[in-house]
């Protein structure tokens, strides 16, 4: 059952973390990166690992996303074709989570576990604005996905489909 559980977390944590194939994602193998994207990533990020890549389009333009780890902390850069990081997502462990955040979570959804959590920072012209909380919100056999505000204010808010459950009879 346990490992079960942690499929499906790690099912939900790839799916939120960003646009997929189904979204027009192409997968690119680490060493084709353009060397203005590895190079940006590598100077912003200095000790983290690069995991995988892929190129999609944005408002009609391409550019990549590349996935680093940083201890426990995965992270999805999105830059240009020319290396400029325009905005980037981070996994934040739920118990880091500020408590204006897990009020919103718990006023809105009281039975609700948070099961993923991530910012969600644009970069324009080099500045960084952490823009909004990411959060997977799951009670009973609903998931939610909430965008909230530093501030606590409900910015967005997606249901998800339900998830079947597994029959464990293995």
């Amino acid at each position: 059952m346990r490992g079960i559980l942690l499929a499906v977390v790690t099912m939900v944590a790839f799916g939120f973390a960003g646009v997929r194939a189904e979204d027009g994602e192409e997968k690119v193998p680490l060493d084709k990166l353009p060397k203005a994207v590895s190079d940006a990533v590598k100077k912003r990020f200095p000790k983290a690992e690069l995991v995988s890549a892929a190129t999609e389009l944005e408002d009609k333009v391409k550019v990549y996303e590349v996935t680093i780890k940083e201890g426990e902390v995965t992270t999805d850069v999105t830059l240009t074709v020319e290396g400029v990081i325009t905005g980037f997502e981070s996994t934040v462990a739920v118990k880091d989570l500020p408590k204006v955040i897990t009020d919103a979570v718990a006023a809105k959804y009281p039975q609700g576990k948070i099961t993923l959590a991530e910012t969600v920072t644009k970069v324009k012209d080099g500045k960084e604005t952490m823009e909004y909380y990411e959060v997977i919100v799951t009670s009973d056999a609903n998931t939610v996905e909430l965008q909230i505000f530093p501030d606590g204010k409900v910015k967005a808010e997606e249901k998800k489909p339900a998830e079947k459950k597994n029959q464990d009879k293995e």
